[in-house]
């Protein structure tokens, strides 16, 4: 059985802007737990007892929430990287900290335990996880040979490709070869250079993979996880509701009467439903969010202490924590012509691979009464809509639009 696992967690998460502007990226919210507390359980589930987490950017954050990891019934350690030199350089500051065998994955993949326990069939061996996709480009290409790493290719590969999934078991030999390699062209010591030193096992990957590299990403792992989601009610639930699904329903929260929901869902403590609301398939209220009369949420992720207090429509968007928007704020999710959605985002202009998507909005939002949100908008932080706006394209934080 193998008892450790190394989580590499320091990084920014630039790509995710404007979500992690506050937030740390293993932190972002995944079907009402974080990304890395779903990964802690799924390590947990199999064996895994001691599980060292490298730490860097907002690393008080990421220890305030998880502790010493006696809330997962797993002891939890701490590696800094003060400074990030690349994935090879993260593993390598694990050598004095785990003790023979461990898995060792990035803080941003969605794992499960049936594909841990295929890759720990390789005990005793260095193997990784692949998986195909269809546009290998913005991914590490593998090829492979009756079950054996051949060659690793960094980014580039266009069209189906078989692609380095992320998730890895290593041993000590992979310290002695991250010792021997040199930086690479981006002044980084990369992790793929290592592996090539070594004879390593790849494993095909069950199931749905996602690598939660853009916002929209973590909408569709939100998608995905929220099919799992158990009845669980908590809080209280008045009369005249009608509830289609399962549902998640935290401490303290309420669902006031007249409200039609349709499962799964996740509706995290505290948090006020209704009167007379609409929640629909897949839609995650992370706390203390309050959606009232004649509000619509499809398919859509709240942060916490988000509001759509009155008159709002959120379709497939993710709202920021605090943001507040005003009564008849509607947020589209379908362009007329039914296209994927193309988004700008950190100045490229990038599709989604989203037929729907609505807002990805940072923290502290305001929207004025009746402003209209188009599909494939992305809000920074601190922004402030007026009245009857009418919102299309990327706005920076701090933006103030009128």
């Amino acid at each position: 059985m193998i008892e450790e696992a190394l989580i590499l967690a320091a990084g920014k998460g630039t790509r995710m802007w404007p979500l992690t502007e506050n937030n740390p990226k293993p932190l972002l919210p995944l079907c009402g737990k974080s990304i890395i507390e779903q990964q802690i359980f799924s390590l947990k589930n199999i064996g895994v007892k001691k599980i060292h987490i490298l730490i860097g950017h907002r690393m008080k954050e990421i220890s305030d929430l998880l502790g010493d990891g006696k809330k997962y019934d797993v002891e939890i350690n701490y590696i800094v990287q003060s400074e990030q030199k690349g994935t090879g350089h993260a593993v390598s500051l694990a050598k004095n900290h785990v003790k023979g065998q461990f898995f060792c994955l990035n803080g941003d993949t969605l794992i499960n335990e049936e594909n841990l326990k295929l890759l720990a069939k390789n005990n005793g061996k260095i193997a990784m996880l692949i998986t195909n996709v269809s546009d290998g480009e913005k991914f590490g290409a593998v090829k492979s040979k009756k079950g054996k790493l051949l060659s690793i290719v960094e980014k580039g590969i266009k069209g189906n490709a078989s692609i380095n999934a992320g998730i890895y078991l290593f041993n000590e030999k992979i310290f002695d070869s991250l010792k021997t390699i040199k930086k690479s062209i981006r002044g980084e010591i990369e992790l793929t250079d290592a592996l090539m030193l070594n004879e390593v096992y790849t494993v095909e990957y069950k199931g749905f993979w996602k690598d939660i590299g853009t916002p929209w990403d973590l909408l569709t792992a939100n998608e995905f996880s929220s099919q799992y989601i158990e009845e669980n009610i908590i809080g209280k639930i008045e009369k005249n509701v009608e509830i289609k699904g399962s549902i998640h329903l935290g401490k303290n929260s309420i669902i006031k009467s007249g409200t039609y929901i349709e499962g799964p869902i996740w509706i995290g403590e505290n948090c006020t439903i209704g009167p007379n609301a609409y929640l629909r398939k897949g839609t995650v209220l992370c706390g203390e969010n309050k959606v009232g009369a004649a509000s619509e949420i499809k398919n859509s992720i709240l942060f916490k202490g988000a509001k759509a207090p009155h008159h709002n429509y959120v379709g497939d968007s993710i709202i920021g924590k605090e943001c507040n928007l005003g009564s008849g704020t509607k947020i589209a999710n379908l362009r007329l012509d039914k296209k994927e959605i193309i988004v700008t985002h950190r100045g490229e202009r990038i599709d989604t691979s989203r037929r729907k998507l609505g807002v990805i909005m940072g923290d502290n939002v305001s929207t004025g009464i009746n402003s209209s949100i188009n599909s494939g908008t992305i809000i920074g932080s601190d922004v402030k809509i007026g009245p009857n706006a009418l919102v299309s394209g990327t706005f920076e934080s701090k933006s103030l639009i009128i």
